[in-house]
């Protein structure tokens, strides 16, 4: 179905494109080649067109040729030119061929390309447009981003979403997950049955404007600091419908540059080269019975979110959830763990970690180092919940419930450690994630 509309989008285009001016090289050629191949108007045509691409043997035309698997029914005569060109063989797939590529970024597509893109996103929403232009600068490659099969703002993103006190929230099941934010002592949660439609929440919690940005695709949630240095005012985000190995590109609503969620950098706009870094705050994974039994006084998102969505248990992504495969192509280089378990992983200037879920199995308490810092994790596998805070050299140990140390008990906070004579140590921002992601973008950097 989606194939099938995209291709009708694409052919309406075609008739409305420029003419086109001739580039060096086999530039123009391969262009021109492409929008035959595109518009299928000739059988002959499109079987020189073919012909001419392979005899080329321009790398030129390996990614257009890899784009035109994902929108194409007929793969067999684009597989042929592809493994003539690059000598590889990966099947008929779309996603098996972007991997590859992902794999080698040697081969650069022809300078028409992204004008090629641009042209065919704009006939499934004119509103692309706004984040790739032909030139915009950028930090990744153009032709590993791909359309997620929503419009621009096709997954809405909840703004100043209404919350509701804890005693009206009876929508809510006790083992139902939330994610738990507490800032100044503004307790919020969010449930991930409604997360899971929206992916973004733009609110502010204990006077500080936050995001919540969502990946379903990868399985992480972070929270981001929207306050940006040189910022005219707070920064917000809504979801593109575009994705970068399998993770969601979002933009914000100032420069409209294009971000990614993982990592919290702009990758494709005018903010890309300004060295601008989100900073990730604390976030954590919670059921929502014990949220509410350790903040009692929390508030939590309302079902009003001014959107109509089955916001029932387990409905949005199910298949995806329990599936073991990825939906869209994302390389990564350690398999020893299957792509989509879980682990949970910490950033903190001069170093990142993640550490398996399995090792929080029945609560655990694990001392480590992060870069030069030492840390202590207490975590609990079977609701996904993991906190990281500073150790401050002290070694911890779970007792009955409480968390002690050499120098008496400890109380467990959402933004620090409190333990006797009015001590502290703080929290780290970390976040769960499947593995694939973390792998893909902070490399091996799994706790033994």
């Amino acid at each position: 179905m989606r194939r099938a509309i995209a291709g009708a989008l694409v052919a309406l285009l075609l008739f409305a494109l420029p003419p086109r001016t001739r580039a060096a090289g086999h530039d123009a050629e391969i262009d021109a080649a492409i929008h035959t191949i595109l518009s299928g108007d000739d059988e002959d045509a499109t079987r020189n067109a073919f012909a001419n691409l392979r005899d080329w043997r321009d790398p030129g035309a390996v990614a257009p040729l890899i784009q035109l698997l994902f929108w194409t029914d007929e793969p067999a005569p684009i597989v042929a030119a592809l493994e003539a060109l690059t000598g590889a063989k990966n099947g008929e797939k779309f996603f098996d061929w972007m991997v590859w590529q992902q794999d080698h970024p040697e081969i650069r597509p022809y300078a028409g390309y992204s004008a090629l893109i641009i042209e065919l996103l704009a006939g499934l929403d004119i509103n692309f447009n706004r984040f790739l232009r032909p030139e915009v600068p950028s930090e990744i490659r153009i032709e590993e981003i791909v359309w997620g099969g929503v419009k621009v703002n096709g997954i809405p993103p909840l703004d100043n979403p209404r919350m509701i006190a804890a005693e009206e929230a009876g929508y809510l099941n006790p083992d139902d997950r939330v994610f738990g934010v507490e800032l100044n002592g503004d307790a919020r949660a969010y449930p991930l049955r409604i997360m899971n439609w929206h992916e973004m929440a733009n609110d502010v919690v204990g006077g500080v404007p936050v995001s919540l940005a969502y990946c379903t695709l990868c399985g992480a949630g972070v929270l981001f600091d929207g306050r940006v240095e040189g910022a005219p005012a707070a920064v917000t985000f809504a979801s593109s419908g575009l994705l970068y190995r399998s993770n969601k590109l979002m933009f914000d609503r100032i420069s409209e540059s294009l971000w990614n969620q993982f990592t919290g950098r702009p990758v494709v706009g005018q903010l890309v080269g300004m060295n601008v870094q989100l900073k990730p705050l604390p976030l954590v994974i919670e059921t929502w019975a014990r949220w509410r039994a350790a903040h009692p006084t929390t508030k939590v998102l309302s079902l009003e979110t001014g959107f109509t969505r089955d916001y029932g248990p387990g409905v949005a992504y199910k298949a995806y959830f329990a599936s073991p495969n990825l939906a869209f192509p994302a390389g990564y280089t350690n398999h020893t763990r299957a792509p989509k378990s879980r682990v949970f992983g910490v950033r903190v200037p001069g170093g990142v970690k993640a550490w398996p879920m399995e090792r929080f199995a029945g609560g655990a308490v694990i001392h480590d180092s992060v870069g030069l810092l030492d840390v202590v994790l207490i975590g609990d596998a079977a609701s996904e919940t993991v906190r990281a805070y500073e150790a401050g050299g002290h070694r911890f140990t779970a007792e009955g419930g409480a968390l002690r140390a050499d120098d008496g008990v400890w109380e467990i906070g959402e933004e620090g450690l409190r333990g006797p004579g009015g001590r502290s140590l703080a929290r780290l921002a970390g976040n769960v994630a499947y593995w694939f992601a973390w792998n893909g973008y902070f490399g091996d950097t799994l706790a033994l």
